[in-house]
């Protein structure tokens, strides 16, 4: 092994991922004009691997591989080779991951793309060992292979590359037909949830399993527009089994990216910020819906666990957490016996060990994950003769010193750079639990993370860039980037009433719009008009992980047009649905997150209108009365009346006024409005109808 201490291209890079290459004796290039152009010149093949700097296969690939003098010295003969950070670049890992899904059936990360100068693929695979194993092609083989024929017989290789191009523009066609989403559809979606869902652990399908928050939304909005309770206890049965699962740090907090057994115990120990924003969302809407208090709890150990560890100075938030640490993926979390009594002696430990199933055999390769899988909270507590509140006093006391000894560990390397997308889907995450607990902390940080976006990740001309760190941003925005930070300039509109919320979410909403949509086809494209144009230009509509940027567009066009009376918005929503139709029709569980705009855009809706002094006793419990409980189909305007820039933007509430001098309330219910009301009695009367 070795790792040269010659820099190389990539020590000028801000990629954390790109940075960690730097000093690798691959002669790596950033994607670059001067990487193709020097393939081109020396008619050389392209090494292309695409990874992202918390990857455990990928550290396992550069270890065996790309610290080696032997696999280094055959790819700067005989390629030009091309790392990518994927969250920098996701439109060119979107692409190049589609061609391995139609070449191989699979995919994941690191992502190794064998190509022709002009970016074709003729080779797709995910982690390759040096040498051939378990089955596995051995790197070093396949490069000498493919060099071969790339000298003797190159018009092959270029061959296959075009097929594999018609292949993938194929598939892309199919993927495009269009249709008609009804009721059936999201019928159709909940019986295959059914169908596939975890009866003892929660979750759907087999290991590994993944949190797709998401589709626990859709469930939960599923249950509330059609009465059926079985949707609700699918999503609270995942819900609970997450949260005692070791995919969520009981120590420390924060949920890692996902089990890779079926009862959630053994994660893969890497955490994202975007899964812990989606969870804290779909706990907060379990919390309205249910009034459990361990739903609300959990949302802010979440922010607990974003404030302290994932926050930049300014405000916004770092990416990831490493799996790895010290060289081991899990190191930094798991605990033997003989660890914990050294913490909390004897007593305490034996305490705390039996309630997490801590061992002196352990759960996790001779360690332990602390779990509530197998417990139950209530008996335990009547075995300890303690309540449920001196219970949990005491577990957060012993969590507390735990936590302090592990802060001493070596900690996993931290992704820091600040995605706008992933940004974006926090801001959603605070601004909407700021509202449903009335916690003011939890809005002012997403104001905080907001006014960095806006402040650093625009261009002078208005242009979301994708990507800050270091002091730099870079990268034109994606359609995720626009659609989720609108989203969340949404939440903060509704968290705040402060109009330039609303007002900066419809000027990003409209750049989308003149950036990505398709005039042709409909839909929104992955990467803008105005950016680099790839061997590919995809829609992404399928919420995997996270949620396409399609989906959360479609969303976001329905809740404006509510929000401002400005129909044509949803007109864009309409053509998404036709648009993607078909597809979704054919197996709607993997569109959970378009679905759910489906349910906003064709079920019962309200729109309010609270007119009176902002702090005015009557106002303030009006304003309360409509954040309490789960109402996803409805949006809020406060027209305050020593404010006149909210008429300004939202035209239709000019003649909105008091009622004999008194605040009031306009709720207007599926195209239906009813008549202002002003005492609380009669506002709770009309939101009590179904959404």
């Amino acid at each position: 092994m070795s790792t040269s201490s010659k820099p190389n291209r990539l020590a000028k890079e801000k990629s954390p991922y790109l940075l960690q290459h730097a000093h690798n004796p691959v002669n790596w290039f950033p994607w670059s004009d001067e990487a193709f152009e020097i393939a081109k010149r020396d008619n050389k093949p392209i090494f292309l691997s695409i990874g992202y700097s918390t990857c455990h296969w990928c550290h396992v690939m550069e270890r065996e591989s790309f610290e080696d003098e032997e696999v280094a010295e055959v790819l700067n003969r005989d390629y030009v080779s091309i790392k990518v950070d994927r969250e920098e670049r996701p439109d060119v890992d979107h692409i190049y991951m589609s061609i391995c899904q139609t070449m191989t059936g699979h995919g994941g990360w690191p992502l190794t793309i064998l190509m022709t100068p002009d970016q074709k693929p003729f080779f797709a695979g995910t982690y390759l060992p040096k040498e051939q194993k378990f089955g596995r092609v051995g790197l070093l083989e396949l490069l000498n292979k493919v060099e071969t024929r790339w000298k003797e017989q190159p018009e092959e290789l270029v061959e296959l590359s075009e097929q594999v191009l018609t292949e993938h523009e194929r598939q892309d066609l199919l993927a495009g037909y269009r249709g008609e989403l009804d009721e059936q559809s999201l019928n159709k979606a909940f019986h295959e949830y059914s169908h596939t869902f975890d009866k003892e652990y929660g979750g759907f399908g087999e290991a590994p399993k993944f949190p797709s928050p998401h589709n626990l939304a859709f469930l939960l909005r599923y249950a509330q527009h059609t009465g059926n309770q079985q949707a609700l206890e699918m999503a609270e049965k995942t819900l609970d089994a997450m949260s005692r699962g070791g995919i969520y740090d009981h120590v420390g907090m924060g949920f890692s990216r996902y089990s890779v057994d079926e009862k959630w115990l053994v994660p893969h120990f890497e955490k994202m910020l975007y899964d812990n924003a989606l969870l804290a969302i779909a706990y907060t809407e379990a919390w309205q819906i249910t009034g459990k208090k361990m739903y609300r709890r959990i949302t802010e150990q979440i922010f607990t666990y974003i404030a302290r560890d994932m926050t930049d100075a300014g405000g916004a938030f770092y990416s990831a957490e490493d799996a790895d640490s010290e060289g081991e993926e899990g190191r930094f979390y798991v605990w033997d016996d003989s660890e914990v009594r050294a913490v909390l002696g004897d007593e305490n430990a034996a305490f705390f060990n039996d309630l997490y199933g801590i061992t002196p055999y352990g759960n996790f390769e001779g360690h332990n994950i602390p779990n509530l899988i197998d417990i139950n909270l209530e008996a335990y507590g009547i075995k300890h003769d303690l309540t449920e509140q001196e219970l949990e006093q005491r577990v957060s006391e012993l969590r507390a010193k735990l936590f302090v000894a592990r802060e001493k560990r070596v900690h996993p390397h931290k992704d820091d750079k600040i995605l706008t997308s992933w940004n974006g889907l926090m801001i959603a995450a605070l601004a909407k639990a700021g509202q449903a607990f009335g916690d003011p902390r939890y809005t002012e940080q997403a104001q905080k993370a907001e006014t960095f976006l806006w402040k650093h990740l625009r261009r002078e001309d208005g242009r979301l860039l994708a990507r800050y760190r270091d002091g730099q941003a870079a990268y034109p925005g994606y359609v995720d980037d626009y659609a989720f930070y609108v989203w969340g300039l949404i939440e903060l509109y509704q968290a705040t009433f402060d109009v330039q919320y609303l007002q900066r979410a419809l000027t990003l909403n409209q750049n989308m719009i003149d950036l990505f949509w398709d005039e042709e086809q409909d839909g929104l494209f992955f990467y803008g008009s105005d950016s680099e144009q790839l061997i590919a230009k995809p829609k992404e509509i399928y919420d995997g992980a996270m949620p396409s940027g399609n989906s959360i567009a479609a969303h976001n066009f329905v809740r404006l047009a509510r929000l401002t009376g400005e129909s044509r918005l949803e007109n864009y929503a309409a053509k998404q649905f036709k648009a993607f139709g078909g597809m979704v029709a054919h197996y709607p569980s993997g569109y959970s997150a378009l679905l759910s705009a489906l349910l906003y855009a064709t079920g019962t809706t309200k729109e309010i209108v609270i007119v009176g002094h902002r702090d005015d006793p009557q106002t303030v419990q009006f304003i309360q009365a409509v954040r309490a409980g789960f109402r996803p189909n409805t949006v809020v305007i406060l027209k305050d009346e020593g404010q006149s820039e909210i008429a300004e933007t939202v035209p239709y509430i000019r003649d909105y006024d008091l009622v004999e001098g008194k605040p009031a309330v306009y709720v207007c219910k599926h195209f239906t409005c009813q008549a202002p009301v002003t005492r609380l009695d009669d506002l709770k009367v009309l939101l009590d109808g179904t959404e």
